[in-house]
């Protein structure tokens, strides 16, 4: 977006040259390429708009093939922001700009065509002087401020690039299969999975858009590491020992459900038809490894709001969701419940149910996600959580995303205090409910948006195992992790997907890495 300056529109394109050659065909053809050629222009023009967009949230270009599923969860992004209304006004709005664009461009084709058939031999001298002046510029390397070039190709490289991701993304499929049976554990005897972990209760959570920058950002560093350097501290003298390190997501600013089945297949997922094509697949995951090996697998996911099919190529035994965790208070924009809420549900549904059998738990909490207004406050006693009525208040006092979003300085910090939350909340809970078999992996599923996280941003993401077990951790020792839940800066950082396989080989049998 940065490059949309007016020194842009005064460069010399050579696709000028070519179309103007296009269209000197006899009148039936020229109407027929000029339509052609209009509707190509008018894309392009969506497509960029589309791509700064994807830029400014998700820091990658829009893929024409793959994406079209996000713009769902832009709706309601708009929607927790601004209002269903708003959200409404925004798509006619789009609607109408993407009629007018393939409209105006088609157009304006047509008009440059009768033109150049009324006037073919200017239009041949002007398609040569265009051609002539484009090559001297080039050769000669002219420049505007020595970084925008005169002589522009931009518009075709552009073109060819889309095309070919489009052609990539088709061929991606076949490639993938591949990857699915690659894999080292799936003749592994159950019984000889996971054994170091017997009798306890692996629970792994997702802290949405914990990255990278919340610890290390400047802006962000001041908020976030006194919470987790203390939050380290608390857990000592609790009993529980620590160890963090880095991953790599496939996703960034969005799209959780690609990091969640990256961490729980050992496969890179980082486009909808790669999740499409894994849980449609048999590969096994961390949550099937747990199952088969005779523990009771149990999602809880407070963002979910409609059924989830998906989990039974997991391999969940129960599903929470926010239609059944009995909460009674009010939304927090996009969050359904507090995190706080979540996890002391949680004893409620499962972990402190008597007589029951170890238990694998993953478990997103979601009170940091976009758009950070308002944040819930902790409650020191969680007694007082109750059905969640307590937290109506909180709601109607608390800052509201559409002024949040109208003054974006304000948008990072109000990230950071979001992760404190989180956090604080998990780190809590951990302390007043956890014992001696508890096994806590946490992590973030994402970077959050360039917004939030800063120019140039890492897709890395913090995470941490939290236990009493000095056995545990032992396991883990060749992984090189920082102690405490603070990641350094020179500790390993390893792809999101060489996450399952490690964790089989610590915990289980040591074969060949898929």
């Amino acid at each position: 977006m940065t490059r949309l300056t007016p020194l842009g529109f005064l460069r010399i394109p050579v696709e000028g040259a070519f179309l103007i050659a296009l269209l000197m065909t006899p009148p039936r053809a020229r109407r027929v390429v000029g339509i052609a050629v209009g509707v190509v222009l008018g894309w392009l023009i969506i497509e960029k708009c589309l791509d700064m967009g994807f830029f400014s949230e998700l820091n990658r270009p829009f893929d024409p093939v793959l994406d079209w599923v996000l713009f769902d969860d832009a709706y309601s992004f708009v929607v927790d922001s601004y209002g269903r209304a708003a959200a409404v006004g925004a798509i006619a709005a789009i609607v109408l700009l993407v009629a007018a664009i393939m409209a105006l461009t088609t157009w304006a084709t047509l008009r440059v065509g009768r033109l150049v058939g009324a006037h073919q031999r200017r239009s041949l001298v002007a398609a040569g002087g265009v051609a002539v002046a484009w090559a001297a510029t080039f050769a000669l390397g002219a420049s505007f401020n020595g970084t925008v070039p005169v002589a522009a190709r931009s518009t075709a490289t552009y073109a060819w690039d889309r095309a070919h991701q489009a052609q990539a993304g088709f061929a991606d499929a076949a490639n993938f299969k591949k990857e699915v049976a690659a894999d080292a554990y799936a003749g592994v005897a159950p019984d000889k999975m996971l054994t170091a972990l017997k009798g306890k209760d692996v629970i792994f959570t997702f802290v949405e858009s914990y990255g990278r920058s919340a610890v290390e950002h400047p802006a962000l560093a001041p908020i976030v590491d006194p919470v987790l350097d203390a939050g380290t501290v608390s857990l000592r003298k609790a009993g529980y020992g620590s160890q963090s390190g880095w991953l790599t997501s496939p996703t960034f600013g969005g799209g959780s459900w690609l990091a969640h089945s990256t961490f729980e297949s050992g496969l890179w997922i980082n486009n909808e038809q790669r999740y499409r094509n894994l849980v449609a697949s048999n590969r096994l995951t961390l949550t099937r490894a747990f199952k088969n090996a005779s523990y009771k697998t149990v999602s809880v996911m407070p963002g979910a709001t409609r059924a989830w099919p998906e989990g039974s190529f997991y391999g969940y035994d129960a599903v929470w969701d926010s239609r059944n965790l009995g909460y009674q208070g009010p939304k927090f924009s996009w969050a359904p419940m507090p995190d706080q809420y979540t996890l002391k549900q949680l004893n409620t549904v499962e972990y402190k149910k008597p007589g029951r059998q170890p238990l694998m738990i993953e478990m997103p909490l979601v009170s940091s996600h976009t758009p950070w207004a308002p944040i819930p406050d902790y409650l020191d006693d969680w007694d007082s959580i109750g059905d969640g009525s307590v937290y109506a208040s909180m709601v109607a006092d608390g800052k509201k995303p559409k002024a949040l979003w109208a003054n974006p300085r304000d948008v990072r910090p109000e990230y950071g205090k979001s992760i404190v939350y989180s956090v604080t909340s998990l780190v809590n809970w951990v302390i007043k409910y956890g014992d001696d078999n508890l096994v806590l992996v946490f992590l973030g599923d994402h970077q959050p948006s360039p917004i939030a996280s800063g120019a140039g941003a890492s897709h890395d993401v913090p995470i941490s195992i939290v236990t009493k077990d000095r056995a545990v951790l032992d396991r883990i020792a060749d992984w090189k992790w920082a102690d405490g839940l603070h990641p350094k800066g020179d500790t390993p950082v390893w792809p999101m997907n060489a996450f399952r396989d490690r964790f089989f080989t610590a915990f289980g049998p040591k074969v060949a890495a898929s």
